[in-house]
């Protein structure tokens, strides 16, 4: 139950209570009418009741009496000075007649929106010692009817608690009262017995008696028993969307998200979920279970028809869905469009990122150079830019060792590294990104090294190789009749310098 729910309910309790306050009090009032105050004019308070010794008024207070009782409803506090001047005069008043006096300032009080001494004069009537039991316990009622008005919610709630374990017969009339009373006082678990008692009684049973007990078990976190009633709720009202939307709610709150996943799933194919809200939790779910391209699907779909708006906000998260199903060609124009009626730096950089994505380096820069320019992070952009760039080098031919330097230099490979270099140079020295980016120039710089180092490695040992064959022909010369007979022709080409180090020459 909402809190204007609970209002609603606490005002109509309220007017009962009213009513009921109104009711006991008249038969006060309608004492005096009855008949001609006197000496010997008995006063019942209850029909079966028979007038008895004390129980009576004399000449001087019957008189004045009467003479309040005429104006208590045209001009109670004229009513009210009468019966206080009774009061505080030298009449000698009987306990009957006080009580009665005490209840009449009280009901006229009550009249005046003077709750405090209403309260004051009913406790007076009680202390005056001369009701009856029966007619005690009604005024205490009211007393407690009246704390409850005056929003002393928990006093008064007390205070009929305790008649009632004290013999006081309940009424239906006292568990609309308690309930009120606890619900306003916001002491739900005091509110709890009487609410269930009060839904119980209920019949017909009608929405505000499962709304009461939905809203204190909600806040009494008994979702067990919250689930049952709203469950009750949706059999008997099936068309209210909320109810489902708690139903699923509770689901997710007791750790059944799937279930609740079903619940709003179904609602949205059935056509009962409308509102943009509604909808947003439906796709939000989809993308939760690891359906991020089913979620853009929706969500694409309800902003072509109207039921969610075209903003820049929601385009993104429809791109997000896109790019998060790798869906980039789809996510790339809706992105464009976002970014251009927001002339949002993020979205920028968003479609700069999609742009990475994709490889298509040239538009990730331009892209990250309208964000830049709206203030994004230049460092972040241009390592972005950078490493689009050199990843672009895993498609490139590699430089092998039997390329020549110019062959190398003219490289495509080569020619892409440099404009990673030029790229990774362009974050600013005062970002958080330029450490990483002269790792990266230095690591990018070494690559070509790396190549020349593994050439010659490679050339070194296969010289070596041949200097070992070249020994060998030459150690067999005096068993091949004096030729010189190399095994591997390929190593014809170290032979001059092997002779040039280790071969002597003579001239005759």
């Amino acid at each position: 139950m909402t809190h204007r729910s609970i209002t609603t309910f606490a005002k109509r309790t309220g007017r009962r209570s009213a009513a009921l306050l109104g009711a006991s009090l008249l038969t006060v009032a309608a004492l005096g009418a009855a008949a001609p105050f006197g000496t010997d004019t008995a006063f019942a308070q209850d029909d079966e009741q028979q007038p008895a010794e004390g129980r009576q008024f004399s000449a001087a207070a019957g008189e004045k009496v009467a003479e309040a009782q005429e104006v208590m409803e045209t001009n109670p506090q004229q009513a009210v000075n009468i019966l206080n001047g009774l009061i505080s005069s030298d009449t000698p008043l009987n306990p009957y007649e006080k009580s009665i006096i005490y209840q009449m300032l009280g009901q006229t009080y009550s009249d005046l929106k003077n709750t405090s001494q209403s309260l004051r004069s009913f406790e007076a009537a009680i202390s005056s010692g001369g009701l009856l039991p029966k007619d005690e316990d009604t005024i205490k009622v009211i007393i407690a009817q009246l704390m409850i008005m005056n929003e002393q919610y928990t006093e008064g709630a007390e205070r009929l608690e305790q008649y009632l374990r004290e013999g006081l017969r309940e009424e239906p009339s006292h568990v609309d009262l308690l309930v009120n009373a606890w619900t306003q006082a916001e002491n739900y678990k005091r509110a709890l017995p009487w609410a269930e008692k009060w839904f119980n009684q209920a019949n017909p049973k009608e929405r505000k008696h499962f709304d009461l007990l939905n809203f204190i078990y909600n806040n009494l976190g008994m979702t067990g028993k919250q689930a049952d009633i709203v469950k009750e709720m949706i059999q008997k009202w099936p068309e209210d969307n909320t109810l489902w939307n708690s139903w699923a709610s509770m689901l997710g709150n007791g750790g059944r998200e799937e279930d609740a996943f079903e619940v709003n799933k179904m609602l949205y194919l059935g056509g009962a979920l409308t509102t943009e809200d509604d909808i947003k939790k439906v796709i939000q779910y989809y993308s939760f279970y690891e359906m991020p391209y089913q979620a853009a699907q929706i969500l694409e779909r309800e902003m072509s028809n109207g039921r969610i708006a075209r903003t820049a906000e929601n385009l993104e998260e429809l791109s997000k869905y896109y790019r998060t199903a790798r869906e980039y060609d789809k996510a790339i124009p809706v992105l464009e469009e976002a970014a251009r009626s927001s002339n949002s730096a993020k979205l920028y950089a968003a479609l700069g990122e999609a742009y990475y994505n994709e490889g298509n380096c040239e538009k990730a820069q331009e892209s990250f150079g309208n964000a830049i320019s709206r203030g994004y992070d230049a460092g972040k952009s241009w390592m972005q830019v950078a490493n689009c760039i050199y990843d672009s080098t895993q498609n490139a031919e590699r430089l092998t060792c039997d390329m020549t330097p110019e062959e190398m230099d003219n490289a495509p490979i080569t020619r892409i590294r440099a404009r990673a270099i030029e790229a990774f140079r362009k974050v600013p020295s005062g970002s958080r990104e330029s450490r990483n980016a002269r790792k990266w120039i230095q690591f990018v710089s070494d690559e070509r090294s790396a190549v020349e180092r593994r050439c010659e490695f490679e050339k070194n040992v296969e010289k070596e190789l041949c200097f070992s064959k070249i020994k060998l022909a030459y150690d067999n010369l005096v068993f091949a009749g004096g030729d010189f007979n190399l095994d591997d022709e390929s190593c014809a080409r170290f032979k001059d310098e092997y002779d040039s180090l280790y071969v002597r020459t003579t001239t005759g």
